[in-house]
Formats: structure tokens, sequence, C-alpha cells
């Protein structure tokens, strides 16, 4: 799995950051499934600068209705179709999602060639499909917004064959199911549990994706031993006051906040337009010195999750 971050400022874009972007490329056998978070104007332009493209994306999380996180999806959408490609997709977001995508695609004459599916979500699970479970957490902001936690299921463990034959169980069609941990009757009446023949399983990764917030008692929950925490970083440390009135957060909010919920590591992103490159560097050296396991984001950035 891995993170590619398509724009990284927050509420106007600089010369050298674009609008709040994230895409998540799963990467999972067989699979070019990719999902993306929150869509800033000139997202699409962005996948240009990348080997990745639109049409993979099967699912698009929306934190809030902000235009720094929304306003580049009408035109993403209306040029996955036009590339022609049928391939569903599935929207996720808070409560108005629908009106903005429908209104925009209705007023310039717009439309889409591929099953377009919108979920407006509230705090809780937005979906399991038995690979990967999303929850939605409601943070403090001027309007409704969500973070989202994702959370791999464990894979289960190595099937021991060699136990298996040593048991007297022959190799066979069945074994696939063994794999998966069932339950099944052999050719020979044998009732065999694939539980028994498993090794131990290896944790799924989790990550905890923000949208903007200030300090809020759902972001300890959010992110509680999350293995990578990815969260707004706005504003520096000494001006608190007005980050936190304005719905965001500090570098060192942010850092208190991995260091207490116990994550792996933190990345950093959505940094304000009024820092240059040596500002954010600045940011950065503010999050390492209460949580040293920190990196910021910068557009194009990428990180493994594994």
């Amino acid at each position: 799995m891995e993170l590619i971050f398509l724009g990284t400022s927050a509420g106007v874009p600089t010369r050298h950051r674009n609008m709040t972007s994230i895409l998540l490329n799963l990467q999972q056998p067989n699979s070019a499934q990719m999902w993306l978070f929150d869509c800033g104007e000139g997202t699409q332009h962005q996948f240009l600068r990348t080997p990745h493209h639109p049409g993979k994306l099967d699912k698009i999380f929306i934190t809030h209705l902000h235009g720094d996180h929304l306003f580049g999806l009408p035109g993403l959408l209306c040029s996955r179709s036009m590339q022609g490609n049928p391939a569903p997709l599935t929207l996720y977001g808070p409560p108005g999602l629908g009106e903005f995508v429908e209104t925009a695609l209705r007023l310039s004459g717009s439309w889409t060639d591929y099953p377009l599916t919108i979920e407006e979500i509230g705090p809780g699970e937005v979906f399991d499909d038995g690979l990967f479970r999303v929850i939605a957490y409601p943070l403090e902001h001027p309007v409704t917004c969500y973070g989202y936690r994702i959370e791999q299921h464990d894979k289960p463990g190595p099937l021991d064959a060699v136990r298996l034959r040593a048991d007297g169980i022959k190799a066979g069609p069945l074994f696939n199911q063994l794999k998966q941990g069932l339950t099944v009757t052999m050719p020979d009446g044998q009732v065999v549990n694939g539980r028994d023949y498993l090794g131990p399983a290896t944790p799924g990764v989790k990550l905890a994706i923000f949208g903007d917030t200030a300090p809020c008692p759902a972001a300890l929950e959010l992110a509680r031993g999350v293995d990578i925490m990815v969260h707004e970083t706005t504003l520096e440390h000494a001006m608190a006051e007005k980050a936190n009135s304005r719905g965001h957060s500090t570098s060192v909010q942010t850092a208190e906040l991995a260091r207490e919920a116990g994550v792996g590591r933190l990345i950093v992103t959505h940094v304000s337009s009024r820092y240059d490159w040596q500002g954010c560097q600045r940011l950065l050296a503010e999050c390492r010195t209460v949580f040293p396991q920190c990196e910021l984001a910068e557009d194009f950035s990428r990180f493994s999750l594994r």
C-alpha cells in the first residue's frame, strides 16, 4: 500500500503546492484499486504528473465541502467519463455532496458514462468489504467534516501443509478453503477446521486520514494505534488561537495528538500558503520536538504503508 500526495496546500494553491488531495494505492493482488481522499482544484492535472490514472479510482472520500477540498471533483468526474472508462465509481462524503455534484453536472450540461454512486455519510462505519473497513469520525470545523480511519483486516497465516499431511490429510482442491480458515469435510468424511492449521495472522495496516480540524475528543479515537496518521498542520505553534478559532490545528497540537494516540508515523500536510519552503521546515521542526517520527508531505511525496 502506498500514499501519494497530489496536493498539500491549505486554502489556496502556491507555486509549489496544489490544493488538498491524497491518493491511496491499495496495491492488492490482481487489483488496480485506488482511493482518493479529497479533490481540491487541479487534482486531475496533478494526476498527469504521476504514473496513475483517474480511471483506476473506484472510491473517492470527501472530508468536507470547503472548496479547497472539493472544487476539483466535477472536472475529474467529467474527464474520467470522456476518457471512456466504464468502471463504476462511488463517492463518500457529508450531506450536501450529492447536491453539489448533481448541480455542477446539470448546470454545465455534463454527465458521466459510468455508474456513479454518491453516499452521504454520518459518523460510524462507512463500509466493510471483507478486506478493508472504513470508519468516519466527526471533527471540529465550521462545516460538517470527517476524518477517515482505514483498517485492513488481518491476513490469515500460512497453511501448515506439512502438519496436514502428517495428520493424514491429503492435498486437494479443498485446501483453498482450509487456507481461509474454514471448516470443511474431506472426501473420506473427516471434518477439518482450517484454523487449526494456520500460522499466526499478519496484522493489517491501520491508517487515519484527517480532514480539517481543531483539537477535539474524536480525534484521539480516530488516530489511536494506527500505523500512519495523516493530519493537517495549517499554522505554527505561536498562532494556535487563530488556527483553532478557524477549525484548524497547529504543528505542536498535531504532534501532541500523534504522541497521545500512540501512532507509528505522522505525516503532516495542509500547510498555509503563508509558508515558503523554509517556513514549512520550521513547522516540521516544531512537530519533531514533540513527535520525532514525523514527516512533511510535499506535492508528489510517496509513503509506503508497509
